[in-house]
């Protein structure tokens, strides 16, 4: 089973290397790694050029980073894709093992499972931890969604169910599992295990402004979707990220 997956960078140079390495360690014999890279002014495609394991290097400039992460998608060849940030990276050598694991069963279409936020620059300093739970049907109406940089799709739901949508900057991952998991009803297996660490911080917590514009964007998600929903789903969402806080 070939793994693909796709890494977008601009000016990255600071995270990559930890990136990169953590997908060079794999034990899992057959990755595609995908760099997109958005013309970096850094250091960023000097030090992917180091990694004689990048299956696929491109460097153009982009209308974001869902740009870059469909660019990713449309070029991949694995049975599998994946979505690895340039400042995230993988716990240990066995994760997309794991996740190929999971894939052995033909009926499972999608795989998420557990991550932690960690300290931009101390990443052995758990900030907070993200479990996910399994999913049910209904889950997406509490305020749930599986943690991105651990969703795992067989390529050919993205030929189903469409790639990400620029219509949404922050909230792109978000509606793209909703369609996928919800409005679609594609098969998750959940693996209660953390993969995938990432640095604190993001584009929808840095701010309150940023938070009000997110939470806007989620029901757009849901609208997009043709979906209703209920009153309090959209406050959930990001008080199930406090509750974070407290979960070690």
């Amino acid at each position: 089973m070939k793994i693909s997956i796709i890494t977008a960078t601009y000016n990255s140079a600071a995270t990559i290397r930890d990136t990169l390495s953590c997908i060079a360690m794999q034990d899992h014999p057959d990755i595609e790694h995908i760099i997109v890279d958005g013309v970096s002014k850094d250091k960023t495609l000097e030090i992917v050029r180091e990694f004689p394991h990048v299956a696929k290097l491109i460097s153009e400039t982009d209308k974001g980073i869902y740009d870059a992460m469909n660019k990713g998608v449309q070029m991949a060849q694995g049975d599998v894709v994946g979505i690895l940030n340039s400042d995230d990276f993988y716990t240990h050598a066995h994760v997309l093992s794991t996740v190929a694991e999971a894939f052995s069963n033909p009926a499972v279409q999608t795989v998420y499972a557990d991550l932690q936020y960690v300290h931009p620059v101390q990443t052995e300093k758990v900030v907070r931890t993200w479990k996910a739970g399994q999913y049910r049907k209904n889950s997406f109406y509490y305020g749930w969604m599986p943690p991105h940089p651990t969703f795992f799709v067989r390529r050919e739901v993205y030929e189903q169910a469409g790639l990400f949508n620029l219509a949404l900057r922050s909230a792109a991952d978000y509606e793209l599992m909703l369609r996928i998991l919800f409005r679609y009803g594609c098969s998750t297996e959940y693996i209660p295990e953390v993969l995938v660490k990432m640095r604190a911080g993001g584009m929808s917590n840095a701010s309150f402004k940023n938070r009000l514009r997110a939470n806007r964007e989620d029901a757009l998600a849901w609208k997009l979707n043709n979906l209703e929903p209920y009153f309090f789903t959209l406050y959930l969402k990001p008080i199930r990220k406090i509750q974070q806080l407290f979960v070690r």
